[in-house]
């Protein structure tokens, strides 16, 4: 129930019929007794920075949840952002915090990482590979980054989206080593497919598999489908792998902490979600 004191987080973007995260966080909160809810609101992008600036004057907000098409113009309507967000490029997160400012993050990356390190495998001192530098691939390579990776290559079919990743993490990492240029799988300890290929079942698959070594872990972006082209053939190599879906699953408790109404895993989301 919805009542006079319940929190108010704002779920912004357009459309809106896509949205996934109240049939997520709004069980989940009924579930924990949280007087919350996470409200779809559709904005288009000529009417977002006047709507924003009065969404955050209302007095039972907390934050809103940022999804497309204003990830990028955000940034430049809060007052502080986060490290991670400055090097996706975008953030997807806003709190507003006690003293009236807004705090900008990133958390895509975070549920990709929480992921694997909830695997058992540990990241600091890794080699990773990324392919895709976009919106998605753009804060994994951060998150990995911040979770102390020594080495990142970085590869997009627009070269300039890889360069200009590489070089916002050189500014904020500056102990990492970044290539670009390449997908060649070769010699990483963990390879990520943050692209479209795998939505379809025809899909050429986004690098060459066979140069993969078995025990690299490998992570997917693509939930239109669990065990993508790319899955199965590391699934047959013998490589640990990562759905897509569980990247959803793990942002969302990293939301919540961030929202400062608690904490949850990925097991409890799953028990009460509505996606189904």
């Amino acid at each position: 129930m919805i009542s006079g004191k319940t929190t108010l987080i704002a779920h912004v973007g357009y459309p809106t019929f896509a949205f996934k995260a109240p049939l997520i966080y709004n069980p989940w909160f009924e579930a924990n007794g949280v007087d919350a809810v996470v409200m779809p609101m559709g904005v288009k992008p000529e009417d977002y920075p006047e709507f924003f600036r009065m969404l955050f004057r209302l007095t039972n907000i907390r934050g809103a949840l940022v999804t497309m098409p204003h990830k990028v113009s955000t940034m430049e309507l809060v007052d502080e952002i986060t490290p991670i967000a400055a090097v996706a490029g975008a953030t997807n997160a806003v709190l507003l915090r006690e003293d009236g400012t807004l705090l900008a993050d990133q958390f895509d990356g975070a549920g990709f990482v929480r992921g694997v390190m909830r695997k058992g495998f540990p990241l600091e001192g890794k080699r990773g590979l990324v392919v895709g530098n976009g919106g998605v691939g753009s804060p994994i390579a951060a998150s990995l980054a911040g979770e102390g990776v020594a080495a990142l290559g970085l590869y997009d079919p627009n070269s300039e989206a890889s360069e200009s990743l590489g070089k916002r993490l050189h500014e904020h990492f500056p102990e990492l080593e970044v290539t670009t240029g390449s997908k060649d799988p070769a010699g990483y300890d963990i390879v990520v497919n943050a692209t479209p290929l795998g939505m379809n079942d025809d899909d050429p698959l986004p690098m060459d598999v066979d140069r993969i070594a078995p025990g690299t872990f490998e992570g997917e972006v693509v939930m239109k489908q669990e065990i993508t082209p790319f899955l199965a053939a590391a699934g047959e190599k013998g490589c640990p792998i990562q759905v897509g879906s569980d990247m959803l699953y793990e942002m969302i408790p990293a939301y919540i902490e961030f929202f400062g109404f608690g904490t949850t895993t990925p097991e409890e989301l799953r028990a009460v979600s509505k996606l189904d």
